[in-house]
C-alpha cells in the first residue's frame, strides 16, 4: 500500500468512526477483523485509539459463509463495549452475536467484504444526499402491500410486504442500539415468508461469488428458490444454499440501493448499495423482523429494474421516479 493509500484509508477510518458511528472520547470500541481484512481492522484500531477511551482489536478466523457466528468469547465481548465495528471477509450482520449486542445498547457497524477502494470511495459520499433519497423511498413504501420487480432479462416477481418493518440504512449509526453496514445506503425489508412468487434473474453479483459471468435464473415458489439455473456460478450458488438446509433458499430480503457513490465491484457490501439496483436475498431474516433462522444470508443483485409498489411504478430501468440523483 502506498503512502497516499495509507492516508486515504486513515481518513476513511476517521469518517467511519467519528462521523458514521459517532464515537465519543469517553467510549470504548471493539474492532473485530480476520486474517483477510487485517489491514483495514488495524487502520480502524489505530484511529480508534486516538478518538476514544479504549480501542481493542481482535482477529478471528475468517468465517466460511455469511451469517456464521463468531466465537462465543468474542460474542460476549461485543456486549461489553459501546461501539463494535467488524471489517471481515464474511458478514457478521445476520448473527445472534450482533443482535444480542444491539439489544444491550451497543452501536454496531458491520463491513462484510470491505476493501480499501470501497472504503475510500463510499465513505466520502455526501450522506445528506443518501439520507434524502433513503427517506424518499421509505415514504413511498408506507402502506404498500406488494412489491413487484420486472426486468428486460426476465425478472418478474411479486413479494408481499404489507405490515413488515421498512428499514432505512443510511450509514449513520449514532444512537444506542443502532446497527447496520458501513458504508451504507439502502432501504430493505423482509417479505412475508412463504408468499413470494415469480422469477428473479440475477445479473449483477452474488455475495460469496462475486460478479456474474452470466445471469442466474431463480424460480421462486411460495417463498422458496425452487430451481436455480445458469452456468457454473448458478451451480455454485446452489451448493452454497444447500450447505445449511432448506431455509437457506427462503426469500429473506428485498432491498433498494441508495448510495450514488457505490459501484458494482463484485463485493456485496458495496454492490447492494448501488443506486439503480435492487437486491433479493435468501436465508436468515431475523434481523429484519422475519422468522427465518438459518446460518446463511446470500444476496443477489438485479440491474436496471422496473419496481412497482402495489400498482404504482416508482423505479424505471433503475431510476427513481420523482427524485433527482
Amino acid at each position: 500500500m502506498t503512502e497516499t493509500q495509507k492516508k486515504e484509508l486513515r481518513d476513511a477510518s476517521i469518517i467511519a468512526l467519528r462521523d458514521c458511528m459517532g464515537l465519543k472520547p469517553e467510549e470504548t470500541l471493539l474492532i473485530v477483523t480476520d486474517e483477510i481484512k487485517r489491514e483495514i481492522g488495524q487502520s480502524l484500531h489505530e484511529v480508534g485509539k486516538e478518538l476514544c477511551k479504549e480501542s481493542m482489536l481482535v482477529e478471528i478466523k475468517s468465517r466460511e459463509i455469511n451469517g456464521q457466528e463468531p466465537p462465543a468469547l468474542i460474542a460476549e465481548l461485543m456486549k461489553k463495549v459501546d461501539v463494535v465495528v467488524c471489517p471481515t471477509a464474511k458478514s457478521l450482520t445476520h448473527t445472534d452475536a450482533r443482535r444480542n449486542a444491539a439489544k444491550e445498547g451497543v452501536r454496531f457497524g458491520t463491513m462484510p467484504g470491505i476493501n480499501i477502494d470501497t472504503m475510500i470511495r463510499c465513505l466520502n459520499a455526501d450522506y445528506e444526499k443518501i439520507i434524502s433519497l433513503t427517506d424518499y423511498i421509505v415514504d413511498k413504501l408506507q402502506g404498500v402491500q406488494n412489491v413487484r420487480v420486472v426486468t428486460a432479462k426476465g425478472t418478474d416477481i411479486i413479494m408481499p410486504i404489507g405490515g413488515r418493518n421498512i428499514l432505512p440504512s443510511k450509514g449513520v449509526l449514532r444512537e444506542k442500539g443502532e446497527s447496520g453496514n458501513l458504508p451504507s445506503g439502502e432501504v430493505y425489508m423482509a417479505p412475508w415468508e412463504d408468499k413470494s412468487n415469480g422469477k428473479v434473474v440475477i445479473d449483477g453479483s452474488v455475495s460469496g461469488i462475486g460478479m456474474l459471468e452470466e445471469p442466474i435464473v431463480i424460480e421462486v415458489v411460495n417463498g422458496y428458490a425452487e430451481t436455480i439455473k445458469g452456468g457454473k456460478q448458478a451451480k455454485q450458488l446452489e451448493e452454497m444454499l444447500d450447505k445449511t438446509g432448506r431455509d437457506a433458499r427462503a426469500v429473506a430480503e428485498f432491498g433498494i440501493g441508495t448510495n450514488y457513490k457505490a459501484i458494482l465491484t463484485g463485493h456485496i457490501l458495496e454492490d447492494e448499495k448501488v443506486y439503480g439496483t435492487i437486491h433479493v436475498a435468501f436465508g436468515n431474516n431475523l434481523s429484519m423482523g422475519g422468522r427465518i433462522s438459518v446460518s446463511s444470508h446470500i444476496d443477489g443483485l438485479v440491474k436496471e429494474p422496473d419496481v412497482y409498489f402495489d400498482d404504482k411504478l416508482v423505479m424505471t430501468k433503475g431510476k427513481i421516479i420523482g427524485f433527482e440523483v
